[in-house]
């Protein structure tokens, strides 16, 4: 843990106006339930005033039309989330590994392991493979033959990176991740499956965050792609072919099937699920649980544990469900009222 820092100390660094005493020291973060003091909480919505208001936290972020809400110090910024966030990284810098090979670890003659790197104890590095600047490699790792781990970038005990795969620079990969184990190829032939060799890639950019548990498949011929900036909480599926694009974020169980091109800035819920060789358009968020089942081409959010539709449609359609049952009972009623008008009329 770093710090502490004063309220100055901290507007200094990461912006934002300091209102009430600017020499209140801050050494850690916490919520506004349970912050005390010498700790920083934020406020992002007015659904907790009253948590604000009963608050021990020595000072709160939050946003300018909030800014009356509290006597506390305060700091006060456009996203406080985002401000907070960066505020936690300030108060809780990232590990530096301490540079070595532990001699429990294997690493192949024809490895490169650079001088500035960590590799834990159980690791195993295969021929061809290289480690970057600073990166961390944990405890029981394997590197396949020519997998590449950039700068800065730490593997949790236990991942594994098959061979030829790739992985940017300043990437956290957690426990249990596999890249790069064969997709789901087969073919039918007479009532069989062949399996179709799958000898592309995964290939993974910059700044990626890939959750424990989480698979993402090798491509068939071409390669499957991570672009920069992607977050993937745990047990997410990406299947061979995929491409997810820059800052997209996947919250944990999403299932993207095999071929799948998935856009910048995109957000999927849990438990979401996109078919094969679907796209979807950059900035689309899919809410949590539903099926994507066709291609998207418009920004927006798209909603539906049965058939999807633009939100809107959505939750004006669901509302309507609700009702079915006091509808069936008044359509029949109309219908009854029909027959006996008929009846006599003749």
């Amino acid at each position: 843990m770093a710090g502490p820092f004063t309220l100055a100390q901290i507007a200094s660094r990461l912006g934002g106006r300091v209102v009430g005493d600017a020499d209140i020291e801050i050494e850690q973060v916490g919520s506004l339930e349970h912050a005390g003091a010498r700790q920083a909480a934020f406020f992002g919505s007015p659904r907790y005033k009253a948590q604000l208001a009963a608050t021990r936290a020595a000072a709160v972020v939050l946003a300018p039309e909030a800014e009356s809400l509290t006597a506390l110090p305060r700091i006060v910024c456009q996203r406080p989330y985002a401000y907070f966030a960066r505020l936690s990284l300030l108060l809780n810098p990232s590990p530096v590994p301490v540079p070595g090979v532990h001699a429990a670890a294997h690493v192949a003659p024809e490895a490169r392991i650079a001088g500035s790197a960590r590799v834990e104890a159980g690791a195993v590095i295969a021929a061809g493979a290289q480690v970057g600047e600073r990166a961390w490699i944990g405890a029981g790792c394997y590197l396949g033959e020519g997998a590449a781990v950039g700068a800065d970038s730490r593997l949790h005990p236990s991942v594994v990176v098959y061979a030829g795969c790739r992985i940017g620079a300043r990437a956290i990969l957690h426990s249990g991740a596999v890249i790069g184990a064969d997709g789901f190829g087969m073919a039918a032939e007479e009532g069989r499956w062949l399996k179709v060799p799958q000898i592309g890639r995964v290939l993974i950019g910059d700044d990626v965050e890939v959750g424990a548990n989480t698979t993402i498949d090798r491509g068939t011929v071409d390669d499957t792609v991570i672009e920069d900036g992607v977050k993937l909480d745990n047990q997410v599926q990406i299947g061979h072919n995929c491409r997810i694009g820059a800052h997209t974020a996947m919250a944990g169980c999403v299932g993207v099937a095999g071929s799948a091109h998935i856009g910048r800035r995109c957000a999927l819920g849990g438990a979401a699920v996109v078919l094969g060789h679907l796209s979807l358009c950059d900035d689309v968020q899919v809410s949590a649980g539903t099926v994507i089942t066709r291609s998207i081409r418009k920004p927006g959010t798209y909603t539906g544990l049965y058939p999807f539709d633009v939100h809107a449609d959505w939750a004006r359609n669901t509302a309507l469900v609700r009702h079915l049952a006091e509808l069936a009972a008044r359509i029949g009623a109309l219908e009854e009222n029909g027959k006996r008008r008929k009846k006599r009329n003749g």
